[in-house]
């Protein structure tokens, strides 16, 4: 599957007018194109929940969704017109004819037509349900607001209540549906692929900007056109830092290769991390390393199921990463102490997943107590990532040399199935034993 059914879409705006109370509008802005430089722009992405409710992929339009007094439902899109002209110069645009037709909505009118009949939409709502975390278009919002409130005189009713449509649309892009899933799989695929790529064309001397060229390549080859977020390609003592992008400098040999790498797919992402060794041969240290960070991933995964959570996963994984960091000798003390003092903290620094789907660290509550642990429990049809990682950087004097710059991390994509997970993430390589074969086989 390279996209969703626009069907879909209409499922989607149909679950979340559910939620809405009678007598209620519902407003969601499209992305606008921002400029790169002078009359370049850079490649438009779509906001994310304006694309959920619409699969509609231009710039500057808005969704305006009504719920009448009885309960009946109208969507409404607003859109740049057909312009002969600017589709000379700069593509095609879908129109308002075919926004009805293919997308779905009920009425389509101009974006140029909101000014005028927005405050009519509004006059006599009770509630107006709108994305708070947006400045400006709430500003906006609270324009057509007044100019409903200016006409109190002839009869016009200010809606009273205000309400943020975000958690709502959030608790809905939690759950993902079967057709949503077969997309991310999809994308984990050609991510795959690409990592893959990254291993067999890997070798001493190149850059590390041409190891993510290697990865844009295979994306695009797939499908995929873009990256799902700026990927880190980390060789050596650059992959302690954790959101490296710089990816310029020289690969070495007797050190790893960190890429963290993902497609993204008619709008979903994937997020992968694989680490090798750039010669194609882990040292004895960067093995019991990348060993122990394996094994945690896969401690953590195979917990999943229905009714886990991250806080339990966490406890899990922090005590194992702990008790192996103990056996290498990189921490020293009593191992209850330890890991009731979470010390294995100071080597594994991020949080052990986050959710994942139009966005790459997605929208969905954790439901974060005031110890920081998130306690929701996980539900069928939620996709997370699992990524523990170790990381002991060149400055660090307190272990011993042998240790020091080496960066792990291993990170799978995971949906919450009724008997407990699927692993997205099936196609790239991460034993020690597939990885050494796989470059051997390549380089030989």
């Amino acid at each position: 599957m390279s996209q969703l059914p626009l069907s879909d879409y209409a499922k989607h705006r149909a679950a979340f007018m559910a939620k809405l109370p009678n007598n209620s509008i519902a407003l969601f802005p499209a992305a606008s194109e921002l400029t790169r430089s002078n009359d370049t722009e850079y490649a438009f992405c779509q906001n994310k929940n304006f694309f959920y409710l619409t699969g509609f992929n231009e710039p500057d339009a808005l969704l305006v969704l009504l719920k009448n007094e009885q309960g009946q439902n109208k969507s409404i899109l607003f859109s740049l017109p057909k312009d002969a002209l600017h589709e000379i110069w700069q593509g095609r645009r879908i129109g308002q004819i075919k926004a009805v037709q293919d997308y779905g909505v009920d009425e389509s009118f101009e974006v140029t037509d909101v000014e005028n009949l927005l405050p009519d939409y509004l006059d006599g709502k009770n509630q107006v349900l709108f994305g708070f975390n947006d400045h400006d278009f709430a500003a906006q919002v609270f324009t057509w607001l007044k100019q409903v409130k200016s006409n109190l005189r002839q009869g016009a009713k200010t809606p009273q209540h205000l309400a943020d449509a975000d958690p709502i649309v959030a608790e809905l892009r939690l759950i993902k549906t079967e057709n949503e899933l077969a997309l991310m799989r999809q994308a984990n695929h050609i991510s795959g692929l690409a990592h893959q790529r990254a291993m067999q064309k890997c070798q001493v001397g190149k850059f590390e900007y041409q190891m993510e060229a290697e990865i844009l390549h295979e994306f695009a080859r797939h499908g995929a056109r873009h990256p799902a977020y700026a990927s880190i390609v980390a060789g050596g003592d650059n992959a302690n830092i954790l959101h490296y992008t710089d990816n310029s400098d020289v690969l070495k040999n007797n050190e790893l290769l960190l890429i963290d790498a993902g497609a993204e797919l008619s709008g979903y992402a994937a997020d992968i991390t694989r680490t090798f060794p750039v010669n194609g041969q882990f040292t004895v240290e960067q093995k019991a390393i990348y060993q122990l960070v394996l094994d945690a991933k896969n401690l953590a995964i195979n917990a999943i199921k229905p009714g886990m959570s991250f806080a339990k996963l966490n406890v899990l994984t922090n005590a194992f990463l702990t008790q192996g960091l103990v056996g290498l000798g990189i921490i020293e003390g009593d191992l209850t102490e330890l890991i009731s003092d979470k010390k294995v903290k100071e080597y594994f620094i991020h949080g052990l997943g986050h959710w994942l789907g139009l966005d790459v660290h997605d929208v969905g509550d954790y439901y974060i107590n005031t110890d920081r642990e998130q306690l929701r429990a996980f539900e069928v049809g939620m996709v997370m990532t699992i990524e523990p990682g170790i990381y002991i950087p060149l400055s660090d004097s307190s272990v011993e040399a042998k240790w020091r710059g080496i960066g792990v991390r291993i990170e799978d994509n995971i949906a919450v199935t009724a008997t407990g997970f699927e692993n997205l993430t099936a196609n790239s390589p991460q034993t020690i034993e597939d990885i050494e074969a796989l470059m051997i086989k390549v380089t030989a």
